[in-house]
């Protein structure tokens, strides 16, 4: 297979997998439900903290978060606050962790200007895991359960940091077909990387986009690389298609 076979199939799968029924299977309904930007951008972040395992149970749980903070998450984290009945559990997530993220997130809202603040604040030419790394930092520069930090990963300890980066491509990148938000607009699609997880690594290794074993910082990286020469402006749209090859066609 050519690359600019390769490139057509994957294009077809984008636009076959890009659009609003997406919407309807995936956790990202769950920022979905909000309009303002502080609320869009804290429950997605919530909600990609908790993606692993199971779609449906990790949907549930992060309806559970949004309900528990009143369905108002910016003025939850300002204001309120996770009350001690409040019990939440998912996977080795659970209510210390959430209690600290309720509470990290006020600080970044109050003392750094806003999550997007925080990524642009460190974003390199063409590379956001730098930015990833000096997150994570700053989200545990107040007093935190040591347990907590292992919620929040980084590149520069080798991780693929796929939650984050799923985050990210949530907030940043844009297109017609209303999947993603694009509300980070100082920051450009073209610096975002895939969300690579065993499914969308399967594939990527299937097609010849990826040798690497792992899937870790460097796998990532390897991945980046082949996805760009793809789409240098929009490289991580095909993470539309290396996932839904994967979870929905089983490939």
């Amino acid at each position: 297979m050519t690359n600019s076979d390769l490139k057509e199939i994957l294009d077809e799968k984008v636009f076959q997998y890009n659009n609003p029924r997406f919407i309807e299977t995936d956790p990202i309904q769950i920022p979905h439900q909000f309009k303002s930007k502080e609320d869009i951008e804290i429950s997605a972040f919530l909600t990609a903290i908790i993606s692993w395992g199971n779609r449906k149970m990790i949907i549930k749980n992060a309806q559970r978060i949004v309900d528990i903070m009143g369905n108002s998450p910016y003025d939850f984290v300002m204001e309120s606050g996770l009350k001690n009945q409040e019990d939440f559990v998912h996977r080795t997530f659970n209510t210390i962790d959430l209690q600290y993220f309720i509470k990290a997130l006020r600080h970044i809202y109050q003392h750094h200007g806003g999550l997007e603040n925080v990524f642009k604040a460190n974003a390199l030419p063409g590379d956001l895991q730098h930015s990833i790394h000096h997150f994570k930092k700053v989200f545990f520069e107040i007093d935190h359960p040591l347990r907590t930090q292992k919620h929040v990963s980084d590149p520069k300890k080798g991780s693929a940091a796929k939650r984050i980066n799923m985050f990210l491509r949530w907030m940043v990148r844009s297109d017609a077909a209303g999947v993603d938000f694009g509300i980070w607009q100082e920051l450009s699609p073209s610096m975002l990387s895939c969300p690579l997880d065993v499914h969308s690594g399967n594939v990527a290794r299937k097609l010849g986009l990826l040798q690497r074993k792992q899937n870790d910082a460097r796998a990532l990286y390897e991945l980046d690389q082949n996805l760009r020469k793809m789409d240098a402006k929009d490289p991580v749209k095909y993470d539309f298609a290396l996932f839904g090859m994967g979870v929905f066609e089983k490939f």
